[in-house]
Formats: C-alpha cells, sequence, structure tokens
C-alpha cells in the first residue's frame, strides 16, 4: 500500500510547550493493512484532540525492524489526563489490534514545539542507560550532533527521557533518541566515518553505547511529511 499524504497545520493557540512539557509516545498495531486508513483518521481527529490539550507531533510508518502494520506516534500534551483520552479514542477505532504508550519529557532537544515535517529515514534508537551514567551521556551527545549534523545532512529530532513507573528501577533512565536522515543510505554512511572529523564525532556516540546497558533501533518514515510521500513497501 502507498503512504497517504498528511497534513498537520500548527496551531497558534498551542503554547504549553516547555522544557518541562510532557511528549506521549504510541506504539500502535493494526489489523492487516490497516495502519493507512488509522493515520488518516487521526489526523480527521486533531481538532477533537487539541481541544483535549493534546497535539499531534507526528505519525510515522515502520521501514526496518517493525511490523509492516505497526504505526508510532508523538504527541505533545498539557497534563496528564490528554494521553489516555486519547488512547481510549484509538481502542474505539476499527481495525486496531494492539495499543500501549509511554509519557516522556524532553532533554537537550526539541526546544520548541516545531513538528518534523521533511520526509526521510528517521531512525528510532531507545537506550536504557544507568543514572550514573546519564550526565556523560548527555555531554556526549552535546558534543557530537553539531558534527553529525553537517557531515551527514542530518538533524537530530529529539532526545527524550520516559518518565518511569513505580514498578521500573529508578536506577536506569529510559530514553529515546529520533534522528532523521536523508535516506537508508546516508544512515549506513553515517556509521562509517571518513576522515579525522567524522571518526572523532563517531567516537563520541559510541561512547555512549558504552554506557548503556542496552540499546535497539528501528527505522521509519514520516507519514505526515509535507514535502514527499513514501510509498515503497519496505516491510
Amino acid at each position: 500500500p502507498s503512504g497517504p499524504r498528511i497534513t498537520i497545520p500548527r496551531n497558534p493557540n498551542f503554547t504549553c510547550f516547555t522544557m518541562g512539557a510532557l511528549y506521549v509516545h504510541y506504539r500502535i498495531l493494526t489489523e492487516p493493512l490497516g495502519w493507512a486508513s488509522l493515520a488518516e483518521r487521526m489526523v480527521r481527529a486533531r481538532t477533537q484532540a487539541e481541544s483535549q490539550a493534546l497535539r499531534l507531533y507526528g505519525i510515522w510508518r515502520s521501514q526496518i525492524g517493525r511490523p509492516r502494520d505497526e504505526l508510532n506516534v508523538l504527541t505533545t500534551v498539557e497534563g496528564f489526563e490528554a494521553p489516555e483520552t486519547f488512547a481510549v479514542w484509538l481502542r474505539g477505532q476499527s481495525r486496531l489490534r494492539a495499543l500501549d504508550y509511554r509519557l516522556m519529557r524532553p532533554t537537550l532537544r526539541p526546544s520548541d514545539d516545531a513538528p518534523p515535517t521533511r520526509q526521510g529515514n528517521y531512525a528510532w534508537r531507545f537506550f536504557e542507560t544507568p543514572a550514573v551514567n546519564w550526565e556523560e551521556f548527555l555531554a556526549l551527545c552535546t558534543e557530537a550532533w553539531p558534527g553529525f549534523e553537517s557531515a551527514y545532512d542530518s538533524q537530530i529530532i529529539g532526545l527524550w527521557r520516559f518518565e518511569s513507573t513505580p514498578e521500573e528501577d529508578a536506577g536506569t533512565v529510559k530514553s529515546l533518541l529520533m534522528t532523521r536522515r536523508p535516506d537508508l543510505a546516508m544512515w549506513e554512511r553515517s556509521k562509517l566515518p571518513q576522515g579525522a572529523e567524522e571518526a572523532e564525532v563517531r567516537a563520541k556516540l559510541s561512547r555512549r553505547y558504552d554506557l548503556c546497558d542496552s540499546t535497539q533501533v528501528h527505522t521509519s518514515t514520516l507519514l505526515t511529511a509535507v514535502d514527499t510521500v513514501d510509498t515503497t513497501l519496505w516491510t
């Protein structure tokens, strides 16, 4: 199936963003080939969602590493009730198989509430990092990101820290790093440094892997992009 072009207009009245603002990551699994229609319904329901202090930040479809019929959705929210309100709406939609969500807060980025709009290869990398290593982890990101972005025509969309639950180990920080590259070829290229400057950037990024207890990644493309529609059958 080809991906639909979905446009999310900016809401000038939405002003809840701060560095402590809440984001929500929804992972949604649909029945076979149900992902496109559900994505369209989510966008049509945008006005209702925003009246409940929730704003759609973006919808991504699977590229590599996740099921074909999975959507990953990010929203920004004001207050702790809006995420479950949206989840209730989702559970009432046809062709939904499974849904889970986690609250998270931005760290170094994003610095504003502007959603990503360019198509590309979006890598979702999840980390579990001992809390004692977290500040060094952030420092490495701060040092490496400018060189990474300039060398590979890439952007750091955000680094979010998940809100912990009572059942989780307080000594572990769970986080999500999202990066955008123009395409999969650049994703591979960014792992193979050329020259001293790129090698230095890669060394700092690789050091984060030594600091964390676990990490995993999958890639996706942006259904809500405004420039290009991705119609490739990835998974």
